[in-house]
This record gives C-alpha cells, structure tokens and sequence, in this order.
C-alpha cells in the first residue's frame, strides 16, 4: 500500500535548497530511519522518489534487495512523478523515478539520465455493474470523455464501439489524477496523438488542466474511487486494475485493433518502437505500431545522476541497480509490471556500467 506523504509546512516552499532539505527529512522520518542509525549499523540507505505507479514495485525490491545486502537498504517515497525529478535535479535523494520523458532542459541542468526499469500500461478502467461485457472505447472517445464532451454511458459515440452491449442512460462519472502525475503525462500523450481536438485544448503534461473531473491523489485513490462509484470511468497502471479487480477497456490500437492490456501486448508495442536497435532508453512507446500493440503503455523511467556527489553512495547505488536489472526484474513480473525485453536490458545494463 502507498504511504501518503505528509505535507511540507510553507517555508519549506519558499526556495529549493530548503525544499529539498524538507524532503529529505521526509523520506527518512516516514520510514523511521536516521542518518545516524545507519552510520552505526555501517549501512548506506539508498532514497529515492517518484512516481505512485512503480510503489508497490519499489516496496518489494526494498524487501527483497535487504534479505540479500544487509549493508545496503532501499527507501522509496511516492511524491509524484513531478516532485520527484524535481528533487533528483537538487541533489535530494539518490535516484527519483517515474513515467515523463526528461526534457532536454532537465537532462542539462540536472546532469540526469533516464533508464527504463520496467514496462508499464494506463488501463482505463469503469464502473458499469450491469454491464457484464468488455468495453470498447478509443483514443478519441476517451479524449471527448476528458474534455466533458461526451457525458452519459449510452452516448452514440461509444454506443458505435459497442453495437452488442447494452449501454445504460446514466452520467460518466470523469475521475483524474492531479498536478505532478507520471499517469498523467503517459494518458495525455496517448490522447493527444489520436486526437488533435485534445492536443490544442490540453496537451501532454503530467499536470493537465483537465476541463471535467474529479481529481484522486495516488494511484490506490484512484483504483478505490472508480470501484466505488457507480458510471466512473478513471484510468491506472495495469496491475493496479487487476488487483483490484476493476473492469478495463480494450483501446484501439494504431492498427486499427481493440486490444486489451497483457504482458503481451505491452511487450509488443515496447518492441515495435525498440526493435531492432534496441537503445532508445527515453522512446515514448504510446501509439505504437502493430496489431498486437497495447496503445498506452510506457516505459516506468529511473532517473539518475550521470555522477554521484558521495563515492560510497554511487557504489551503494550502483549496487542496488545492478541488482535492479539482474534479479529484480523477475520481482517486477511478479508484481504485475511487465519486463523489459532481453535485448533492451542488455543494453540498459551495458549503461548502467558506464555509470560508475
């Protein structure tokens, strides 16, 4: 389960030195753990922070990470894709994580990098108890649900997707994500490529200014509203939907197929933008191409410093992420996130050397 951060008191939002000293409070009191603490036990805790999509991936690599390096534990606080970065860039943490491509900008003033760890879909998910059949919605149906333009379940527009269901006459419930959400910035790039309406009037951006909608904070907020709200429609990563057991849409795909979420199909669209050179680390993987193809998935993104400031840090942290990319891939399909590809996880760990 994701912990929900305590809000920073005011001066702690009045510049970003301080900022980041304010965090880096935060993540270690949130977990119990001091700096001192792990001095004595002659330890390095490795923090980092991000995106509530990876959470519960994060929780179990620390778990499993510390049952094999007692010297070295792992700490991940979910903020926000947003914040996270954000506190990466000022040398709060050691590695942040989420699903928005750096811009050029971020990558030269925060000497980052981004590397994928994982693959990763946005499912749209609903709540329409007496419709027991598979919905098929498309990029453009969602993107006129997102603008407050199409309003009731039975409206023409998915009435034509869905010529075998019977749709019920009762108002779409819009559930969104707030400022600062990597969802966010995945959901609106899929949007935004299939429909220009959605790309002038909101544009991709982890913090969208949606026009409808109500917001829900973590992505477990999310997962518990549209399950509790009769006609809601929302939108989370994969395995947040099927451990909650939450009815998804198949999606229209850039072959012009209705195609449900899977490790499968998620691995598809990856290799239909990667292969076959297999190294573009920072590739947007919306809209792939391929019959096969999920249309809304993406890479979940670790982003790292191209230098650490501390040496023993650096080799605690290069330690975790060799680890990361060997054994914790397998605890990743596990926890329901799909793996990445062998080609493009021996290029990522060839990177990950170069790091050092």
């Amino acid at each position: 389960m994701e912990t929900r951060p305590k809000r920073s008191k005011p001066q702690c939002k009045a510049n970003l030195p301080i900022l980041s000293l304010c965090v880096w409070l935060l993540l270690l009191l949130s977990f119990g753990i001091c700096a001192g603490s792990a001095r004595a036990q002659n330890g390095v805790v490795v923090v980092g922070s991000g995106s509530s999509v990876p959470a519960p991936l994060y929780t179990r690599l620390a778990q499993e990470f510390g049952k094999q390096n007692t010297s070295i534990q792992m700490r991940y606080l979910p903020v926000g894709t947003s914040e996270g970065i954000k506190q990466i860039s000022h040398g709060a943490g050691d590695f942040a994580a989420g699903e928005a491509q750096l811009t050029e900008t971020q990558r030269k003033e925060g000497s980052l990098i981004e590397l994928p760890l994982v693959l990763i879909a946005i499912v749209p998910i609903y709540n329409l108890p007496q419709v027991h059949a598979e919905l098929r919605l498309s990029g453009e149906v969602l993107a006129d649900i997102y603008l407050g333009e199409i309003k009731t379940w039975n409206a023409p527009q998915i009435a034509r997707l869905n010529p075998d269901v019977s749709l019920p006459n009762m108002p779409i419930q819009v559930v969104n994500r707030p400022a600062g959400k990597g969802s966010n910035y995945v959901f609106t790039e899929f949007l935004s490529k299939v429909s220009s309406k959605f790309r002038s009037q909101v544009g991709v951006s982890p913090s969208p200014n949606w026009p409808v909608g109500e917001p829900a904070e973590r992505s477990s907020d999310m997962a518990d509203k549209v399950k509790n709200i009769p006609g809601a429609i929302g939108y989370v990563e994969y395995q947040y939907a099927i451990k909650n057991d939450i009815a998804q849409a198949a999606i229209l795909n850039a072959a012009g197929k209705f195609v449900r979420a899977s490790a499968e199909s998620i691995g598809a669209a990856c290799q239909a933008v990667e292969a076959p050179q297999w190294n573009r680390f920072s590739a947007s993987l919306t809209n792939a191409a391929g019959a096969n193809s999920f249309p809304i998935t993406s890479f979940s993104w670790l982003y790292l410093p191209l230098k650490s400031a501390d040496s023993s840090r650096g080799a605690a942290l290069s330690d975790l992420l060799n680890w990361m990319y060997s054994d914790g891939q397998h605890f990743a399909a596990q926890e329901g996130y799909a793996e990445l590809p062998s080609p493009l996880l021996a290029a990522v760990k060839k990177k990950v050397r170069e790091l050092r």
